[in-house]
């Protein structure tokens, strides 16, 4: 009888750029203010990679050096490498190829995926598809976005939530049953009307028009997404705990998307979780879309046991959301 594999987590890297955006630079650029936004999204400060000539693959390929020299291994010795990003230095070649070829990863195959904030736990099952196939010993799951570049800072009800960072995990084989053990993922196109960027792919070419119209920047409705979030991440969280017979005292972390406190709060809620059990730094990065998640493990490692059940959360434009338990390896 042929051993069940599993993917373990068994390293966690991140990069942040040094510059910091605060709430008091914010108020000189638009209307605003510290007390508005913390109170409305619980963000102090975030992130912000001003530095010209740098992209995406610019904070992956430091992200995933990071996680190689925790583990003891060389770019090398990668397999696969997964990229999660809405904000790809191009179209093509991908985020995955250029920043492989940035650490040296010769023998490593990628791509990237797109699926907004949810799209690290898209990419982090299809990793684990990949492990659980038994052809691949060590894929790369990384989340990274670079949202300055998309955000329109004239825009008073986006860009006070926008930041830039990347993280990532390494996935190998496990036979003890530790690793990610279950996903629920979900995805409602209607959705995509409330959240997108309405110029520059295949329907609306970039032209003088839509650069006039500002529609390369990421345009939300923020009402609308809000309901969806609050009650797509709460209840997917909680059907995977249901379907797993886990109750709130088998959880020892959630590890929610870092887009605003006030759904975060809703979903520890309706998994009857209290405060001390969720991961949080949106305080300190606001939203990176692809990237809280990693960066929220990364923040939290030394806390985190072997054993431990952790549930990952998501809502992203699309609209996408899902969740992911995993039990951690080391």
């Amino acid at each position: 009888m042929r051993t069940k594999i599993t993917a373990a987590i068994t390293a966690i890297g991140a990069y942040v750029p040094e510059d910091k955006l605060t709430n008091a630079d914010l108020e000189k650029m638009v209307e605003t203010n510290d007390e508005w936004i913390q109170s409305r999204t619980g963000i102090k400060e975030r992130r912000i990679l001003k530095e010209p000539g740098k992209a995406t693959s610019d904070m992956v390929a430091p992200a995933v050096k990071n996680l190689c020299d925790k583990r003891g291994i060389s770019p090398e010795d990668i397999d696969c490498l997964i990229v999660a990003t809405v904000t790809p230095d191009m179209f093509f070649p991908s985020t995955a190829n250029l920043a492989c070829h940035k650490l040296g990863a010769k023998n490593a195959w990628g791509f990237d995926l797109a699926a907004a904030c949810s799209g690290f736990v898209y990419a982090l099952t299809t990793g684990a598809a990949l492990i659980e196939s038994g052809r691949y010993r060590r894929v790369v799951v990384a989340g990274a976005d670079k949202m300055s570049a998309i955000v329109d800072y004239t825009d008073r009800t986006t860009c006070i939530l926008f930041g830039d960072g990347a993280g990532a995990v390494l996935l190998e084989p496990n036979i003890e049953g530790y690793g990610i053990l279950d996903s629920i993922l979900k995805s409602d196109g209607s959705g995509g009307k409330y959240l997108n960027m309405k110029a520059g792919g295949s329907l609306k070419p970039a032209s003088e028009e839509t650069v006039k119209n500002r529609e390369h920047f990421a345009y939300q409705e923020g009402q609308a997404v809000f309901k969806f979030a609050v009650v797509g991440m709460a209840d997917v969280s909680y059907e995977l705990m249901q379907r797993n017979n886990l109750s709130s005292e088998d959880i020892a972390w959630l590890v929610p998307h870092q887009a605003n406190k006030r759904i975060i709060d809703a979903t520890a809620n309706r998994m009857g979780l209290a405060e001390e059990k969720v991961m949080m730094n949106i305080e300190r990065y606001g939203n990176t879309t692809a990237a809280t998640i990693p960066l929220c493990l990364w923040d939290y490692r030394k806390q985190l046991n072997k054993g431990d059940n952790i549930v990952l959360a998501a809502f992203g434009g699309g609209f996408t959301w899902g969740a992911t338990l995993v039990k951690w390896a080391y």
